[in-house]
C-alpha cells in the first residue's frame, strides 16, 4: 500500500549538513525547522536563530498542539491507525472520551515544525509532526513528509496550510482507509500529467 502513495518528500537535513534545496519556483519556498520538542525549540532559539525566539517556541508549540488536536487523522480502532501510522506510534483521542462519543485513535504528536514568513510580512506558523509507516514524519494532511523531525531546510509554503478538522467527525474506519489510499493518499494524488517528486532520505 505504501508503494502506491504519492507524497511530496522533502527532507529537513540535520543542522550541521548542507541544506537540501527542494526544486520549483524559490518565490514559494519559506524558511523552516522543525523540533521533535518544545525544549529543542528553545535551546535553539538561544544558540544562532537569526528568524526565532524562545516566545515564538513557545507560542507556536501551543499553536500546533491545539491543531493537532482539531485536524490529526483519527480511526476507528488502534490497530488501524498503527498501520497507518507505525507500531507504537498511536494513542486514545482524548476528544472523544470527554464527548462521551466513543472511542477513536489517533496517531501520536512527534514534533512540530516552524515555518517563516517574515520576508513576507507575515510572520511565523507552524505545524504539528506525526510518524507515517515508513519512518517518515508527515503534516497532518499526509501531503508533505520529511526525512526527521528535527532539522532545518527549505518547504513550501502551502505546507503550512491548515489541514480539514477531524474533530466531532466519526473516525475512519477501515473500508475509508483503503478507499483513499492510505493516510494522506487521497489528498496528494497528482494530475495524471504530474507525479510526484521525491527528495532525500
Amino acid at each position: 500500500m505504501i508503494s502506491r502513495k504519492r507524497s511530496r518528500h522533502v527532507a529537513l537535513v540535520l543542522a550541521g549538513t548542507a541544506t537540501l534545496a527542494l526544486a520549483g519556483c524559490k518565490e514559494d519556498q519559506v524558511d523552516a525547522q522543525s523540533f521533535p520538542d518544545l525544549e529543542s525549540c528553545v535551546a535553539a532559539s538561544k544558540e544562532n536563530s537569526m528568524w526565532f525566539t524562545e516566545d515564538d517556541c513557545r507560542k507556536n508549540f501551543a499553536a500546533a498542539q491545539k491543531e493537532f488536536a482539531e485536524t490529526a487523522p483519527r480511526y476507528a480502532s488502534k490497530e488501524l491507525c498503527e498501520q497507518e501510522h507505525g507500531e507504537g506510534n498511536c494513542g486514545d483521542d482524548p476528544a472523544a472520551q470527554q464527548s462521551g462519543g466513543g472511542f477513536s485513535f489517533m496517531p501520536l504528536l512527534v514534533g512540530y515544525m516552524m515555518g517563516s514568513m517574515l520576508s513576507r510580512g507575515g510572520g511565523i506558523f507552524s505545524q504539528p509532526m506525526v510518524r507515517t509507516a515508513d519512518g517518515r514524519y508527515a503534516t497532518p494532511k499526509g501531503d508533505q513528509t520529511f526525512a526527521s523531525n528535527r532539522g532545518t531546510g527549505k518547504v513550501p509554503s502551502q505546507t503550512f496550510q491548515r489541514a480539514p478538522t477531524t474533530l466531532g467527525k466519526p473516525p475512519m474506519s477501515a473500508t475509508e482507509v483503503r478507499q483513499r489510499g492510505g493516510f494522506g493518499a487521497a489528498r496528494t494524488a497528482q494530475p495524471s500529467s504530474g507525479g510526484s517528486r521525491t527528495f532525500g532520505g
